[in-house]
């Protein structure tokens, strides 16, 4: 266990791929700050450059993933940053975080070419590409001095990006989404220190390497549990989970059309990353001893999410609650701590991405064309956009997880991982399945349907620069829909690899199977019969 998690894996690489992942937006971010504010088109052709550059780096780290290594790939040897205290320039790469890199690597620049600015496009683009080095270096790192700088680091960005091109109350829902995330982060800040000092007092080795620290384990069961609310606390904030979500709906409501999509896609998941990465793996005793408090804060996200957005008004408002609705599930299959809930969270934070992503270029879109996003005042657009009703219709289908497309698979293993866990909450969970199908087609059909009257009558349709900046999701949510065993290979042994980890850790814990979940709904069982029955020759 502890030499896969060690070994470098992957295949042997000429360059430092992984710091050129964050280098490259990062150089990018520079060089827009550094070229005159006249050449207007300048700044977004650097942007582009860089963006799509990083993507064809994360496009090229997927195909040479050895998808049979569980540890982390593509390392280079660690350069110490500051060797007094531990601290070090360490990357790596496993099935758990590589597809979000890569939706990372495509969704930047799909965002900068789907949307441009109204007004000073040099921030515009500067903030931008800096938000995606530090992206980045959150899915990377495995030091935990760097994960916090980067971990705040894409705070800055996006509070310029709402307070300075966002609608309405832009400037309020900014101040809410940075005081909320930063002050999780103060308490992560202390939880960091704490583990740190518990392994040198233990070890006498000083150090801020989460693989070091995560096999030591240095700290007492109690000292666990505390350390590890302050993690979850953070990482609560930035999925957001209920209750202190409130920040979410704000921000993606006034966001520029670019920083919901990018919120959506990938900021979120650094809560749910960080709970796999640094929860369950840093954590593994205290993650268990509060999986069931937080499988069902995870599942009042899911009904919550979609009572809430069933009654909005604003269809932006509307898919920003459908985000916390989605992400519960993600929460619920974290916590499940079975390989069908793991596998299928980290294949939901990449389909959410998508199939919300999407959602918010296409809002932003008809928000362009008829300059409101009530509800009520839209409506019959199918017959003046019938190009756009149609995307709009795949997208949205996927995001209620119709079988055929990406939702689906995702959630679908996030219930089976979370039924063998707890059928009560798995049950009650799966409500949010049908709940999502209501207000997504109550408001397509709200929208779409209907007289057309007044300026929906002129609204145009999908234009062809449009349509190809969606193209590449739309492709990928038909594709991992019907065809998702490329990612399930990638994802498994990785998620394998940190269930053992949190076996070997966890005293008295396995993982819950089928015939444990039989025990609790018939009360008995034959052992020897319904062991190889549901485990078969290999267990």
């Amino acid at each position: 266990m502890v030499g896969s998690l060690l070994a470098a894996g992957g295949a042997s690489v000429p360059f430092p791929a992984l710091t050129t992942l964050i280098v490259l937006p990062a150089l990018g971010a520079l060089t827009i700050a550094l070229i005159p504010g006249a050449r207007l088109e300048a700044h977004r052709l650097v942007a582009l450059l860089a963006t799509w550059m990083t993507g064809a780096a994360s496009i090229w780290v997927l195909l040479e993933f050895d998808k049979s290594d569980d540890g982390f790939q593509f390392r280079d040897e660690p350069t110490t940053w500051v060797e007094s205290l531990g601290i070090s320039w360490d990357l790596g790469l496993d099935g758990i975080s590589l597809f979000l890199v890569v939706l990372t690597g495509i969704l930047f620049p799909l965002a900068i070419l789907g949307v441009q600015p109204e007004h000073s496009p040099k921030s515009y683009y500067a903030w931008i590409v800096l938000l995606e080095a530090g992206v980045m270096g959150v899915f990377l790192t495995l030091d935990l001095f760097f994960f916090f700088v980067f971990f705040e680091v894409v705070l800055v960005p996006m509070y310029f990006l709402i307070g300075s091109w966002g609608h309405g109350n832009r400037v309020y829902a900014a101040t809410k989404f940075f005081i909320y995330t930063m002050f999780g982060s103060a308490l992560m800040l202390v939880g960091i220190l704490a583990i740190v000092f518990f392994h040198e007092n233990a070890t006498g080795d000083l150090t801020f390497n989460i693989v070091a620290l995560a096999e030591e384990q240095s700290w007492s069961v109690e000292a666990g549990r505390w350390i590890f609310l302050a993690f979850a606390l953070a990482f609560s904030v930035k999925v957001p989970i209920f209750p202190v979500h409130t920040w979410l709906p704000d921000a993606h409501t006034e966001a520029p059309t670019a920083g919901s999509v990018i919120l959506a896609g990938v900021m979120l998941k650094l809560g749910t990353y960080g709970f796999l990465r640094f929860g369950l793996y840093l954590f593994p005793e205290a993650a268990v001893w509060f999986a069931p408090a937080m499988m069902i804060l995870g599942t009042i996200g899911i009904i919550y999410g979609a009572i809430a957005a069933t009654m909005q008004k604003d269809l932006k408002r509307l898919v920003a609650y459908s985000s916390v609705a989605h992400l519960g599930f993600i929460v619920l299959g974290t916590f499940a701590i079975t390989t069908e809930g793991l596998v299928g969270s980290v294949m939901q934070m990449v389909n959410h991405g998508l199939s919300t992503g999407a959602l918010f270029f296409l809002v932003g879109w008809m928000y362009e064309r008829r300059h409101t996003r009530e509800i009520a005042a839209l409506g019959g657009l199918q017959k003046v956009a019938p190009v756009f009703a149609a995307a709009f219709t795949l997208v949205m289908l996927s995001s209620i997880g119709l079988p055929g497309l990406n939702g689906f698979v995702g959630e679908f293993l996030i219930l089976l991982g979370a039924f063998v866990a707890s059928p009560w909450i798995a049950s009650i969970a799966a409500t949010g399945v049908i709940l999502a199908a209501l207000y997504l087609l109550w408001a397509y059909q709200r929208v779409f349907h209907g007289p057309t009257e007044g300026e929906n009558a002129d609204m145009a349709d999908l234009t062809v620069s449009e349509g190809l900046v969606l193209a590449p999701m739309l492709v990928l949510i038909v594709f991992l829909g019907v065809y998702p065993k490329p990612m399930l290979e990638r994802i498994e042994p990785s998620v394998d690899a940190l269930i053992a980890h949190v076996d070997e850790h966890v005293e008295d814990w396995t993982e819950p199977t089928a015939d444990i979940v039989e025990v609790e709904i018939g009360g008995h069982h034959d052992d020897d019969s319904h062991d190889d029955d549901f485990h078969g020759e290999d267990e």
